[in-house]
């Protein structure tokens, strides 16, 4: 990349901002100048980059007509507050809580539908999937030319860190107060997260949704470009600080030839495949990493058109952070 851009990164003092700044110097993404942005709160902070401490500014006295580029990783609040004064300044934004309308904020995943970006306009306005997507998108980009899918079911068993800095912290002070055999009272979750499993991530709407498991399945169906097809969410909380975890079923329209699905994974970039009688696990494999972890691979029970499989991955690294910086290297190489 010859190029090189002034850039924003909006939520800077969070676990995915922090992680963002980190990736923009361990890839060598060419920056020129980079502010780090935050609420009041936050403000007055350092965040190390290339050899120093960038101060954190305030997010609400910013001109953005002095970066080429935003991230925006601090919420649903935020991205719908300011992303359109960034664009009416000319500056292109990647977003990652999901905030914006598919139609408006496209959701990118680079090895799934970068080619997307060809259809689209500077400034850009793009949405980093939700992490759980983003790991299956990866996945099946691979699949999809041999599987003629019709339906997955895919099962989230997703970190706290999913929460932000609250959620680690909440699981973090439930634990030690169990083990000292000291009462405790949720507040992040609505009830006991450490050495518990929560079956409800987040309010349900009328129909029992919550709204994650409406987005994955929504930005899955983009991402693959398969309006028509049917997806099936269930989102688990676990008491796991950071790496989700996904068990996945996909029908296909005909019998699946799993040597040929493993075949495909391996010669995808960014995935690693677990050889037959082991299995990927977040802790092990996964949380640090850049690819998404997969294992597990065989057919149904009673079903040879039925491929299950298992995926490990970073929610935060790989999943968000890493996933909008490949966004910002495919704009700034071919685009910006």
């Amino acid at each position: 990349m010859s190029k090189s851009l002034d850039i924003a990164v909006i939520g800077a003092t969070g676990t995915i901002g922090e992680t963002i700044v980190q990736l923009l110097e361990e890839r060598e993404f060419p920056v020129t100048n980079l502010h780090l942005l935050a609420g009041s709160a936050s403000a007055g902070q350092s965040v190390p980059f290339r050899g120093k401490n960038l101060r954190v500014r305030e997010l609400a006295d910013f001109d953005f007509s002095k970066v080429q580029l935003a991230f925006i990783a601090a919420g649903e609040a935020v991205a719908a507050s300011y992303v359109a004064k960034a664009r009416a300044a000319g500056c292109s934004v990647i977003e990652l809580s999901g905030a914006l309308p598919l139609d408006e904020a496209p959701r990118l995943v680079p090895e799934a539908n970068g080619e997307l970006l060809e259809t689209l306009q500077p400034p850009f306005l793009l949405t980093s999937p939700a992490p759980a997507a983003t790991a299956l998108a990866l996945v099946l980009a691979p699949l999809r030319s041999v599987l003629a899918l019709q339906r997955i079911t895919l099962t989230a068993a997703l970190a706290v860190s999913s929460q932000g800095r609250e959620g680690i912290a909440e699981l973090a002070k439930q634990t030690t107060e169990l083990l000292n055999m000291r009462p405790l009272e949720p507040k992040v979750f609505d009830k006991q997260i450490a050495f518990n499993l929560l079956a409800q991530v987040g309010a349900v709407d009328d129909s029992g949704h919550a709204h994650l498991e409406r987005r994955i399945a929504q930005d899955l169906k983009q991402v693959l470009g398969v309006a028509e097809l049917k997806v099936a969410v269930s989102c688990v909380q676990v008491p796991v600080f950071f790496g989700d975890s996904l068990s996945v079923s996909l029908q296909a329209a005909k019998p699946v030839d799993v040597a040929q699905a493993a075949h495909l994974l391996d010669k995808q970039p960014g995935i690693e495949r677990v050889e037959e009688g082991d299995y990927p696990t977040v802790v092990s494999d996964a949380v640090g990493q850049d690819e998404v972890y997969v294992g597990r691979l065989r057919l149904g029970l009673d079903d040879p058109s039925e491929l299950n499989l298992w995926i490990a991955s970073d929610n935060v690294r790989k999943g968000s952070a890493l996933n909008a910086v490949q966004i910002g290297e495919l704009l700034i190489k071919h685009y910006l």
